[in-house]
């Protein structure tokens, strides 16, 4: 009888173990998860917001801001920050790390650009492919979507990457950070112009507007 007693004392102790340790945590680590998503969120919208705020400052104060009538100028236009539009892309290095791309400026000149690669993602649905070229040292996307010519510039859009966006065989781009070349502001600058094949299918509601 003792021993039925001990066993089943036993077995009761393991049940309530496998409760608290199994079951219990599962709607605990659920609400860290959503807290936790719902910070980066709010975070990610703080540091875009400051970061066109300042942009508003430069353009607006700096001599080297391409608006000309600075006093009739107030601030630049945006979508509204959209966490959809921050995607993680497949990237697909060029095994020729020498291939070139002239790229053909606003002003009839041209720009040799260096090809690095290629970032595939999903967007809307849609699969989306955009090169990705380097020049001076930088990183950038040169676009155009669904937008472009409606609500941004005909001309197209860029997106400039840091070098640690690239993780391995992924790079992060973030579609709010996309900006207007100088030449919407002063017909004195000379801007590239997206190559035809980074025409997106989709339209892109996120950075910055006309």
């Amino acid at each position: 009888m003792k021993l039925t007693k001990l066993l089943w004392f036993s077995l009761l102790g393991i049940l309530l173990l496998v409760f608290y340790f199994v079951l219990s945590p599962k709607s605990n680590s659920g609400d860290k998860g959503r807290v936790s998503s719902q910070a980066s969120v709010d975070l990610f919208t703080k540091q875009l917001a400051e970061q066109r705020e300042k942009k508003n400052t430069f353009f607006k104060t700096s001599p080297d801001s391409p608006i000309e009538n600075k006093a009739a100028f107030t601030v630049l236009s945006y979508y509204p920050v959209s966490s959809p539009y921050l995607v993680t892309a497949r990237f697909e290095p060029f095994a020729d790390k020498t291939q070139k791309l002239v790229i053909t400026l606003s002003d009839g000149s041209e720009e040799t650009y260096e090809k690095y690669g290629h970032a595939v993602f999903k967007l809307q649905g849609e699969v989306c492919r955009l090169l990705i070229l380097k020049h001076d040292n930088i990183y950038s996307i040169l676009f155009k979507d669904k937008t472009s010519g409606k609500t941004t510039y005909a001309g197209g859009r860029y997106i400039d990457l840091k070098e640690n966006t690239f993780n391995g065989n992924g790079v992060e781009i973030d579609f709010n950070t996309a900006y207007n070349p100088y030449c919407v502001y002063n017909h004195t600058y000379a801007c590239p112009l997206p190559p035809a094949e980074n025409t997106l299918p989709v339209a892109v509601g996120a950075g910055e507007k006309l």
